[in-house]
Protein backbone atom coordinates (compact mmCIF):
# COMPACT_ATOMS: atom_id res chain seq x y z
CA UNK A 1 0.00 0.00 0.00
CA UNK A 2 1.46 2.77 -1.09
CA UNK A 3 1.10 5.88 2.40
CA UNK A 4 0.20 9.36 1.49
CA UNK A 5 0.45 12.49 2.75
CA UNK A 6 -1.37 15.35 3.59
CA UNK A 7 0.13 18.25 1.09
CA UNK A 8 -2.13 21.09 2.33
CA UNK A 9 -4.86 20.95 5.20
CA UNK A 10 -8.27 22.54 4.16
CA UNK A 11 -11.83 22.31 4.02
CA UNK A 12 -12.59 22.64 0.57
CA UNK A 13 -16.17 22.08 -0.30
CA UNK A 14 -15.50 20.82 -3.80
CA UNK A 15 -11.61 20.62 -4.27
CA UNK A 16 -10.68 19.68 -7.55
CA UNK A 17 -8.12 20.22 -10.72
CA UNK A 18 -4.16 19.75 -9.33
CA UNK A 19 -2.20 20.95 -11.91
CA UNK A 20 1.28 21.74 -12.18
CA UNK A 21 2.72 24.57 -13.28
CA UNK A 22 6.57 23.37 -14.16
CA UNK A 23 7.09 27.53 -14.58
CA UNK A 24 6.43 28.38 -11.64
CA UNK A 25 7.16 24.95 -9.49
CA UNK A 26 4.28 24.79 -7.71
CA UNK A 27 0.70 23.09 -7.50
CA UNK A 28 -2.89 24.52 -8.95
CA UNK A 29 -5.80 23.53 -7.74
CA UNK A 30 -9.04 24.90 -6.86
CA UNK A 31 -12.44 25.12 -4.82
CA UNK A 32 -15.78 24.68 -7.27
CA UNK A 33 -18.34 25.72 -5.05
CA UNK A 34 -15.58 27.91 -3.04
CA UNK A 35 -14.93 30.09 -6.08
CA UNK A 36 -11.36 29.80 -5.07
CA UNK A 37 -8.18 29.27 -6.83
CA UNK A 38 -5.11 27.68 -4.43
CA UNK A 39 -1.55 27.42 -4.75
CA UNK A 40 1.04 25.36 -3.11
CA UNK A 41 5.09 25.26 -3.54
CA UNK A 42 5.95 22.34 -2.21
CA UNK A 43 9.51 23.41 -1.80
CA UNK A 44 8.81 26.27 0.59
CA UNK A 45 5.44 24.97 1.67
CA UNK A 46 4.18 28.60 0.33
CA UNK A 47 0.25 28.81 -0.35
CA UNK A 48 -1.82 30.96 -1.66
CA UNK A 49 -5.94 31.53 -2.22
CA UNK A 50 -7.85 33.76 -4.44
CA UNK A 51 -11.39 34.60 -5.06
CA UNK A 52 -13.13 34.20 -8.42
CA UNK A 53 -16.02 35.61 -9.24
CA UNK A 54 -17.76 32.95 -10.11
CA UNK A 55 -17.92 29.12 -9.49
CA UNK A 56 -14.68 27.43 -11.17
CA UNK A 57 -14.55 24.38 -13.15
CA UNK A 58 -10.56 24.54 -14.04
CA UNK A 59 -7.48 26.23 -13.56
CA UNK A 60 -4.66 26.01 -16.35
CA UNK A 61 -1.45 27.57 -17.09
CA UNK A 62 -0.96 29.99 -19.87
CA UNK A 63 2.10 30.50 -22.40
CA UNK A 64 1.87 33.97 -21.97
CA UNK A 65 1.80 34.15 -18.40
CA UNK A 66 -1.34 34.44 -15.84
CA UNK A 67 -4.16 31.37 -16.17
CA UNK A 68 -6.92 30.45 -17.81
CA UNK A 69 -10.36 29.71 -15.90
CA UNK A 70 -13.33 27.45 -16.82
CA UNK A 71 -15.84 29.94 -15.13
CA UNK A 72 -19.85 29.08 -14.93
CA UNK A 73 -20.11 31.48 -17.49
CA UNK A 74 -17.51 30.98 -20.32
CA UNK A 75 -13.73 30.54 -19.95
CA UNK A 76 -11.60 33.95 -18.72
CA UNK A 77 -8.53 34.87 -19.15
CA UNK A 78 -6.21 36.15 -15.90
CA UNK A 79 -3.15 38.01 -16.83
CA UNK A 80 -0.39 38.35 -14.75
CA UNK A 81 -1.04 42.04 -13.14
CA UNK A 82 -4.72 40.16 -11.96
CA UNK A 83 -6.32 41.50 -14.87
CA UNK A 84 -9.27 38.80 -15.56
CA UNK A 85 -11.19 39.21 -18.60
CA UNK A 86 -13.56 36.78 -21.27
CA UNK A 87 -11.94 34.89 -23.95
CA UNK A 88 -15.68 32.89 -24.07
CA UNK A 89 -18.37 33.86 -22.54
CA UNK A 90 -21.33 31.79 -22.72
CA UNK A 91 -23.60 32.30 -19.95
CA UNK A 92 -26.40 29.54 -19.84
CA UNK A 93 -28.79 29.38 -16.27
CA UNK A 94 -28.52 26.32 -14.55
CA UNK A 95 -25.18 25.61 -16.02
CA UNK A 96 -21.47 25.28 -14.96
CA UNK A 97 -18.37 24.75 -15.55
CA UNK A 98 -16.44 21.48 -14.79
CA UNK A 99 -13.09 19.93 -15.38
CA UNK A 100 -10.91 21.11 -18.51
CA UNK A 101 -7.41 20.05 -20.05
CA UNK A 102 -5.27 21.46 -21.74
CA UNK A 103 -4.29 19.83 -25.70
CA UNK A 104 -0.92 18.58 -27.17
CA UNK A 105 -1.81 21.52 -29.43
CA UNK A 106 -2.61 23.92 -26.50
CA UNK A 107 -6.18 24.53 -26.69
CA UNK A 108 -7.93 24.33 -23.56
CA UNK A 109 -10.89 21.27 -23.94
CA UNK A 110 -13.37 22.32 -21.54
CA UNK A 111 -16.42 20.67 -19.79
CA UNK A 112 -19.25 21.80 -18.64
CA UNK A 113 -22.52 20.46 -16.55
CA UNK A 114 -25.94 21.37 -15.27
CA UNK A 115 -26.00 22.14 -11.41
CA UNK A 116 -29.24 19.84 -11.27
CA UNK A 117 -26.38 16.75 -13.07
CA UNK A 118 -29.23 17.24 -15.73
CA UNK A 119 -28.92 14.07 -18.15
CA UNK A 120 -27.40 15.42 -21.56
CA UNK A 121 -26.77 19.07 -20.05
CA UNK A 122 -23.04 19.71 -20.72
CA UNK A 123 -20.53 19.76 -23.15
CA UNK A 124 -17.20 19.45 -23.66
CA UNK A 125 -15.70 22.10 -26.04
CA UNK A 126 -12.74 22.64 -27.68
CA UNK A 127 -11.39 26.65 -27.70
CA UNK A 128 -8.40 27.64 -29.22
CA UNK A 129 -6.13 30.33 -28.26
CA UNK A 130 -8.14 33.08 -30.47
CA UNK A 131 -11.05 32.40 -28.81
CA UNK A 132 -12.77 30.32 -31.08
CA UNK A 133 -14.84 27.61 -29.96
CA UNK A 134 -16.12 23.97 -30.90
CA UNK A 135 -18.14 21.67 -29.40
CA UNK A 136 -16.86 18.47 -29.41
CA UNK A 137 -18.92 16.37 -27.39
CA UNK A 138 -22.79 17.39 -26.89
CA UNK A 139 -25.25 14.84 -24.66
CA UNK A 140 -22.98 14.83 -21.96
CA UNK A 141 -23.80 15.15 -18.22
CA UNK A 142 -21.28 15.02 -16.07
CA UNK A 143 -18.31 16.23 -17.93
CA UNK A 144 -14.83 15.12 -16.10
CA UNK A 145 -11.60 14.09 -16.34
CA UNK A 146 -9.86 14.42 -19.99
CA UNK A 147 -6.44 13.70 -20.95
CA UNK A 148 -4.02 12.17 -23.78
CA UNK A 149 -1.46 9.57 -24.52
CA UNK A 150 2.37 10.66 -24.15
CA UNK A 151 2.32 10.63 -28.14
CA UNK A 152 -0.92 12.32 -28.13
CA UNK A 153 -2.91 9.91 -30.28
CA UNK A 154 -5.21 8.69 -27.80
CA UNK A 155 -7.89 10.80 -25.93
CA UNK A 156 -9.22 9.67 -22.41
CA UNK A 157 -12.82 11.10 -21.26
CA UNK A 158 -15.09 10.55 -18.51
CA UNK A 159 -18.80 11.55 -18.53
CA UNK A 160 -18.93 10.52 -14.79
CA UNK A 161 -22.58 8.78 -14.64
CA UNK A 162 -21.74 6.37 -17.45
CA UNK A 163 -19.31 4.63 -15.15
CA UNK A 164 -16.65 4.65 -18.19
CA UNK A 165 -13.28 5.88 -18.95
CA UNK A 166 -14.11 6.44 -22.70
CA UNK A 167 -11.26 6.54 -25.39
CA UNK A 168 -10.86 8.31 -28.73
CA UNK A 169 -8.26 8.38 -31.63
CA UNK A 170 -6.77 11.91 -31.88
CA UNK A 171 -5.91 14.01 -34.64
CA UNK A 172 -5.32 17.56 -35.11
CA UNK A 173 -7.87 18.25 -32.70
CA UNK A 174 -10.51 15.94 -33.87
CA UNK A 175 -11.41 13.04 -32.10
CA UNK A 176 -13.09 9.70 -33.21
CA UNK A 177 -13.71 5.71 -32.75
CA UNK A 178 -15.08 5.79 -29.19
CA UNK A 179 -15.10 3.07 -27.63
CA UNK A 180 -14.67 1.82 -23.88
CA UNK A 181 -10.92 1.51 -21.78
CA UNK A 182 -12.64 0.78 -18.63
CA UNK A 183 -15.79 0.29 -16.84
CA UNK A 184 -16.27 0.98 -13.05
CA UNK A 185 -18.14 -1.75 -11.26
CA UNK A 186 -20.54 -0.57 -8.96
CA UNK A 187 -20.27 -0.24 -5.81
CA UNK A 188 -16.59 1.34 -6.50
CA UNK A 189 -17.83 4.74 -7.12
CA UNK A 190 -17.89 6.81 -9.95
CA UNK A 191 -14.85 8.01 -11.99
CA UNK A 192 -14.13 11.84 -11.70
CA UNK A 193 -10.71 13.21 -12.89
CA UNK A 194 -7.90 11.61 -14.37
CA UNK A 195 -4.35 11.84 -15.62
CA UNK A 196 -1.90 9.96 -17.84
CA UNK A 197 1.21 8.73 -17.04
CA UNK A 198 4.52 9.21 -18.67
CA UNK A 199 3.54 4.77 -19.76
CA UNK A 200 0.63 5.96 -20.83
CA UNK A 201 -1.42 4.75 -18.10
CA UNK A 202 -4.50 6.45 -17.18
CA UNK A 203 -5.11 7.49 -13.38
CA UNK A 204 -8.44 8.11 -12.22
CA UNK A 205 -9.92 9.56 -9.07
CA UNK A 206 -13.12 7.79 -7.52
CA UNK A 207 -15.81 9.72 -6.64
CA UNK A 208 -17.57 7.84 -3.60
CA UNK A 209 -14.88 5.21 -4.03
CA UNK A 210 -12.18 6.43 -1.98
CA UNK A 211 -9.54 5.65 -3.98
CA UNK A 212 -7.35 6.06 -7.09
CA UNK A 213 -6.88 3.49 -9.38
CA UNK A 214 -4.15 3.16 -12.71
CA UNK A 215 -5.71 1.24 -16.09
CA UNK A 216 -2.97 0.33 -18.53
CA UNK A 217 -3.35 1.22 -21.97
CA UNK A 218 -4.80 -2.01 -22.74
CA UNK A 219 -7.78 -1.19 -20.05
CA UNK A 220 -6.26 -3.59 -17.64
CA UNK A 221 -6.53 -2.66 -14.06
CA UNK A 222 -3.29 -2.90 -12.17
CA UNK A 223 -3.25 -0.58 -9.50
CA UNK A 224 -5.34 0.82 -6.64
CA UNK A 225 -4.32 3.54 -4.18
CA UNK A 226 -6.67 3.44 -1.23
CA UNK A 227 -7.20 6.57 0.47
CA UNK A 228 -9.05 8.15 3.62
CA UNK A 229 -11.92 10.49 2.35
CA UNK A 230 -14.61 8.81 0.05
CA UNK A 231 -14.71 11.55 -2.75
CA UNK A 232 -11.75 11.91 -4.64
CA UNK A 233 -12.08 14.26 -7.58
CA UNK A 234 -9.12 14.44 -9.28
CA UNK A 235 -5.23 13.91 -9.77
CA UNK A 236 -2.23 14.77 -11.53
CA UNK A 237 1.85 14.15 -11.09
CA UNK A 238 3.76 17.00 -9.62
CA UNK A 239 7.19 17.90 -8.41
CA UNK A 240 10.26 18.88 -10.22
CA UNK A 241 10.75 14.86 -11.41
CA UNK A 242 6.90 14.82 -11.89
CA UNK A 243 6.88 11.32 -9.64
CA UNK A 244 5.01 12.79 -6.59
CA UNK A 245 0.34 12.47 -7.78
CA UNK A 246 -1.21 14.70 -5.89
CA UNK A 247 -5.37 14.04 -5.00
CA UNK A 248 -8.08 17.00 -4.42
CA UNK A 249 -11.02 15.58 -2.13
CA UNK A 250 -14.61 17.29 -1.66
CA UNK A 251 -16.53 17.97 1.50
CA UNK A 252 -20.14 18.51 -0.28
CA UNK A 253 -22.53 16.07 0.31
CA UNK A 254 -20.95 14.10 3.37
CA UNK A 255 -23.26 13.65 6.64
CA UNK A 256 -20.38 13.56 8.61
CA UNK A 257 -16.92 14.57 6.69
CA UNK A 258 -13.53 13.37 7.78
CA UNK A 259 -11.00 15.67 8.93
CA UNK A 260 -9.32 14.72 5.57
CA UNK A 261 -12.21 15.52 3.40
CA UNK A 262 -11.35 18.75 1.28
CA UNK A 263 -7.96 18.56 1.76
CA UNK A 264 -5.28 18.53 -0.79
CA UNK A 265 -3.06 14.74 -0.40
CA UNK A 266 0.21 13.34 -2.50
CA UNK A 267 1.19 10.40 -2.77
CA UNK A 268 5.24 10.83 -2.84
CA UNK A 269 6.94 8.58 -5.70
CA UNK A 270 3.73 7.50 -6.80
CA UNK A 271 4.87 6.90 -10.48
CA UNK A 272 6.11 9.34 -13.61
CA UNK A 273 3.97 11.79 -15.00
CA UNK A 274 4.07 13.29 -18.28
CA UNK A 275 4.61 17.22 -19.16
CA UNK A 276 1.65 19.14 -19.97
CA UNK A 277 1.77 22.03 -22.02
CA UNK A 278 0.32 25.47 -20.82
CA UNK A 279 -2.72 27.12 -23.09
CA UNK A 280 -1.46 28.49 -26.12
CA UNK A 281 -3.51 31.96 -25.42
Amino acid sequence: MTAYEVAVRAEATLGEGPTWDAAAGRLIWLDILGSRIHTYDPASGRRTVRTTPQHVGAVKPRAAGGLVLNLRDGVALLDPDGTLGWLHHDPLPGRRANDAAVAPDGSLWAGTMRYDEATGGGTLSRIAADGTVETVLDDVTVSNGTGWSPDGRLMYYVDSPTRRIDVFDHDGGRITNRRTLAEIEAGAGFPDGLTVDADGCVWVALWDGGAVRRYTPSGTLDRVIALPTPRITACAFGGPDLTDLYVTTARTGLSAPSALAGCLLVIPGAGKGQPHPAFAG
